[in-house]
């Protein structure tokens, strides 16, 4: 089988908004395989993750194109705290067609490369996305060490900070990944 030669290459202005719809279109794909067409979990009509939260990560972070052999198949958007070195993968999504193949390792490698001097990477990903659970904790090394529900609610997190704004049954895994 041959190697994917995984690559990151910073966003473009002229890329912004088809970084938006593949991050969208690539959430979607997995909300709708764990839950189906009837899924109320949508952030805006018809989507997993809205426009907004995408646009907000975009504009506060350092956002890159995952390429394979040189072909845009991702994206992936950081946090980077210069000062205490703990930062944060805040998106992360891989093409449903190029799933499987290693694009999505590759990827995390590359970020942690490009930033040796990271104390603890940080993420979060929904309950139901058990693809990403496999892939933070047994691919790339991240430990599982908090989950946010109507019991825990993200004290961080503006939009989920009081119980009610859970659902039954939702919740988020926080992530991390201590490098030194």
């Amino acid at each position: 089988m041959k190697k994917t030669n995984v690559t990151l290459s910073p966003l473009t202005a002229d890329d912004r908004e088809q970084f938006i719809l593949d991050n969208q279109s690539a959430f979607r794909f997995g909300a709708l395989e764990e839950f189906g067409e009837r899924n109320a979990r949508f952030e805006e009509e018809g989507e997993i993750i809205s426009r907004k939260t995408i646009e907000e990560s975009l504009d506060h972070g350092v956002a890159y194109r995952i390429l394979a052999d040189g072909k845009a198949v991702g994206g992936l958007v950081l946090k980077i705290d210069e000062t205490t070195q703990i930062n944060e993968l805040e998106l992360l999504f891989v093409a449903p067609s190029a799933h499987g193949r290693g694009i999505g390792s590759g990827a995390w490698r590359e970020v942690e490369r490009l930033y040796p001097e990271t104390r603890v990477w940080q993420t979060r990903t929904p309950y139901f996305e058990t693809r990403n659970i496999h892939f933070y904790i047994n691919k790339c090394g991240f430990h599982a060490v908090e989950f946010f529900n109507c019991k825990h609610p993200d004290p961080h997190d503006p939009e989920t900070g009081k119980p009610s704004d859970y659902q039954a049954g939702d919740g988020m895994f926080r992530f991390e990944k201590v490098m030194k």
